[in-house]
């Protein structure tokens, strides 16, 4: 056999085992996920906020290169995330009407189309002045995602398993912004515009992919069941009840009869809609909660790849790993959170939710503290991943419960209201972290890491609210469950 027989042997091996592997994966992928169609729909999705993270992630990582770039000051950095962040809460509240009264999958792909073209765009501006303007444009378009996303679920997935689903799709985020930090970041150090440039391309793929999933039908019932435990066959009459709403008619918890819906829920425009959600006690205590705690990872996207530089004394290449190796921690995180708060609630712990995010706050709060005071990367390392961990297992639980305590026509609506306060709460933390790194404590290392030990308060408040939330969320639970039978007879189908 001669020596290019054997090499072009080799190869072929190679890509035979390279082949088996993939099958291998995206069959135990199949099997962990409960069948194609879910594998299909969660993977979409998690590739939307993917793609989302991602790009967020990027300016945070391309800070030292935009600054010398583009001649600007770390409050430019912060004011360009803020401003993304600031069109994009108010282009929620649209997008949230839509998400309940159109076809929300050919919604999704239209908008990603343009996050491609925002993209491009920002890649090819001249100064920081047109990068705002195209970050401005960017902001509008993504903000589709929360309420689309947040009703999608809703619709696909039942009640007892959104928290584990809501892990597998905030993992997609997370990864995504471990994309941003790590791969675009380095790629910025030779050039901020080709990174952005990395991100438009996958946007028109995706788009494809979530132009040709098929809508769910509307209600709350999880059309999509487990390929193991498949869903009995629904009265199309008969109004959907999750585990929790279960739980607390059992337990014989009224609701409030003042939150009871008086007219047809479809035909609240948004302030009446919000004034409806903003009226529910916990879904305002989840919502701050949710706010403190995205004002916190805001800043550390924004700014965590530069302190760990200066913190630590390690260059470009090794704070990136050392964030991605935290990342792992996330990721752990989100996985864990949403399975423990749906076990919890298996169990009869109506409460379980709640309480898995509550003391994943207050172990955030503790343990960031070490972390920001040492000078060795090594000694930081497992504060971070556990911190990070902790912090990220409060979402899914939190995802989850949002959609027990609200009827399924307001879904869309309610997720906007939401996603309009953390996006308030995002938008002003880049540029109060910048500020406050530059102008109060003099800037340089001392000053983000003064930054990051004052802004550690919001924590420490999310943890607060949460733990009032326990008192209110059982009859908020039950009070959606009332609510969701004035439905129309027949209404919940496909649009």
């Amino acid at each position: 056999m001669t020596e290019e027989s054997r090499t072009a042997r080799v190869l072929a091996d190679a890509s035979a085992l390279a082949s088996a592997a993939a099958g291998g994966i995206a069959s135990r992928l199949t099997h962990v996920l409960g069948g194609a169609e879910r594998t299909r729909v969660i993977v979409v999705l998690a590739c939307v906020l993917g793609l989302s993270g991602a790009d967020a992630a990027t300016v945070g990582a391309s800070a030292t290169e935009l600054r010398a770039g583009l001649h600007i000051t770390n409050t430019d950095i912060g004011l360009l995330v803020t401003v993304t962040s600031l069109v994009g809460a108010l282009a929620t509240l649209p997008f949230g009407v839509l998400a309940d009264k159109v076809r929300r999958t050919w919604t999704l792909g239209f908008v990603i189309v343009l996050w491609g073209v925002a993209m491009l765009w920002s890649a090819a501006v001249s100064n920081f002045h047109e990068l705002l303007l195209a970050r401005l444009f960017l902001g509008a378009v993504t903000a589709a995602a929360g309420p689309l996303v947040a009703s999608l679920v809703g619709d696909w997935f039942g009640g007892s398993e959104r928290g584990r689903v809501y892990g597998f799709i905030l993992t997609g985020e997370l990864l995504g912004s471990g994309f941003g930090f790590a791969v675009t970041g380095d790629i910025a150090a030779l050039s901020w515009r080709a990174a952005f440039v990395i991100l438009a391309l996958p946007a028109f793929a995706l788009a494809w992919l979530v132009f040709t999933l098929r809508e769910p039908q509307r209600g709350g019932r999880g059309v999509l069941a487990h390929a193991t435990e498949p869903l009995p066959e629904p009265d199309p009459d008969e109004p959907h009840e999750t585990d929790a709403q279960r739980l607390a008619r059992e337990r014989g918890i009224a609701p409030d009869p003042e939150l009871l819906p008086r007219g047809d829920l479809r035909r609240l425009n948004i302030l009446q809609a919000a004034r409806y959600v903003l009226r529910v006690k916990t879904n305002i205590l989840l919502i701050a909660s949710s706010a403190c705690g995205y004002y916190f990872l805001a800043g550390i996207q924004t700014f965590g790849s530069e302190f760990a530089k200066e913190q630590y004394g390690i260059n470009q290449a090794l704070a990136n790993l050392l964030l991605l190796v935290v990342g792992a921690g996330a990721v752990c995180g989100v996985l864990a959170g949403g399975s423990i708060g749906d076990a919890l609630l298996r169990r009869g712990r109506l409460n379980g939710r709640i309480m898995t995010a509550t003391v994943g706050a207050t172990a955030t709060t503790i343990v960031f503290v070490p972390a920001l005071l040492t000078r060795s990367a090594v000694t930081a390392v497992p504060y971070l991943m556990v911190a990070v961990l902790m912090l990220s297992a409060q979402n899914p639980p939190l995802d989850a419960a949002r959609l027990d305590i609200m009827p399924p026509l307001l879904w869309g609506r309610a997720e906007a209201v939401r996603t309009l306060v953390r996006s308030l709460a995002q938008a002003l933390a880049p540029l109060l972290f910048g500020a406050v790194s530059d102008h109060v404590f003099g800037g340089g290392r001392s000053g983000l890491q003064w930054t990051f030990l004052l802004m550690l308060a919001p924590l420490a408040a999310s943890a607060s609210l949460l733990f009032r939330s326990r008192r209110t969320y059982p009859a908020d639970v039950a009070t959606a469950a009332a609510a969701a039978r004035t439905v129309p007879p027949g209404y919940p189908r496909s649009r």
